[in-house]
C-alpha cells in the first residue's frame, strides 16, 4: 500500500523526524510512501515561516532510505489564485519525484480558524472555499495532484464539521473535477477526515463522478504529522479506488505510475 501525503519535522507543523516517519511506513506495511512538506506563503509578510528550508530538506531526505519501503520527495504547495509563478521559482529548488496543490487560504485567511468562519454560515464558508479552488486549479499548471478537494470539512472552526453536500454544490465540484481531468491533474483522497468528519477528503462520489469526467490519476494520502498516523484508513482508500478505478498512482519524478489493485 502507499501514502503519498506526508509531513516529517521538516514542515512547520510536523512533530517526528523523517527517520520515526519511515520506522512508522515500514511498521504499517506499505510499500512506498512520500514525504510531502509544506510550503504557504503569504501575501505581504517578508519572513515565511510555512516554507521548509531547502538545505534542512535535502539533509533530512536525500540519504534516507530502508530496505522495505520506497521513499519519495515531494511537496505539499500551497496554491492561491495568484502564486502560480512562485510555485514555478520553487520546483528550482532541487528534484521533487510529486508536487500536491492544496489549498489552505481563502482571501488571505486560513480556512482552519475562526477568522474565516466569522460572519459565514456553514453553507457560505463552504462555497467560498469551492470557488477559491476553482480558481486555483484554472490559474496553476504546475502541480501533479489536487490535495484533499474538500479540506474545509475537518477545518477546527468549522462550526458543524460534515462532509461538503454534494448536491449543494455540485456546480462548483464538478467544474472542479472537468478542470482537473482537462488538463491531466489527478486527485487525492486523503484520509484525514475519517477521524474529523467521518469520511475521506473527497468522500466516494467525487471520485465516481470524477472517472465520469475523464480524470484518471488518484492517489492516497494519510496527510499524517505524526508517526503514528502513518499510513492510516490507506488500505480502506486503496479498497474504494479499487473498485472505481481498479488502479491508484504513486509519482516519481514527477511522472504518474499505475499499480492494479
Amino acid at each position: 500500500m502507499f501514502d503519498f501525503h506526508m509531513h516529517s519535522t521538516v514542515s512547520f507543523d510536523g512533530h517526528d523526524a523523517p527517520v520515526e516517519m519511515v520506522q512508522a511506513a515500514a511498521a504499517a506495511g506499505l510499500k512506498e510512501i512520500c514525504f510531502t512538506d509544506h510550503i504557504d506563503y503569504f501575501a505581504n509578510v517578508e519572513k515565511q515561516e510555512w516554507v521548509f528550508d531547502t538545505q534542512v530538506y535535502n539533509e533530512a531526505y536525500d540519504n534516507l532510505n530502508h530496505p522495505a519501503l520506497k521513499i519519495r520527495r515531494g511537496l505539499e504547495f500551497g496554491i492561491k489564485p495568484y502564486n502560480a509563478s512562485q510555485l514555478r521559482e520553487d520546483l528550482n529548488r532541487r528534484p521533487f519525484d510529486f508536487v500536491l496543490g492544496s489549498v489552505h487560504f481563502v482571501d488571505e485567511l486560513d480556512v482552519y480558524y475562526q477568522e474565516y468562519w466569522e460572519g459565514k454560515s456553514l453553507f457560505e464558508g463552504e462555497r467560498r472555499f469551492l470557488e477559491e479552488t476553482l480558481t486555483c486549479v484554472q490559474a496553476h499548471e504546475d502541480f501533479d495532484v489536487l490535495g484533499h478537494l474538500t479540506y474545509i470539512s475537518k477545518a477546527r472552526a468549522n462550526p458543524t464539521p460534515r462532509p461538503v453536500p454534494f448536491d449543494e454544490h455540485r456546480e462548483l465540484i464538478d467544474e472542479i473535477l472537468r478542470v482537473l481531468a482537462a488538463k491531466g491533474k489527478g486527485m487525492e483522497i486523503n484520509t484525514s477526515g475519517v477521524n474529523r468528519c467521518g469520511d475521506f477528503l473527497p468522500y466516494e462520489r467525487c471520485f465516481r463522478r470524477f472517472k465520469e469526467l475523464g480524470g484518471e490519476i488518484v492517489t492516497v494520502g494519510s496527510d499524517a504529522h505524526t508517526a503514528s498516523r502513518v499510513g492510516q484508513y490507506c488500505h480502506r482508500a486503496c479498497h474504494l479506488l479499487k473498485d472505481i478505478f481498479g488502479y491508484v498512482c504513486t509519482f516519481e519524478d514527477r511522472k504518474p505510475i499505475f499499480h492494479k489493485l
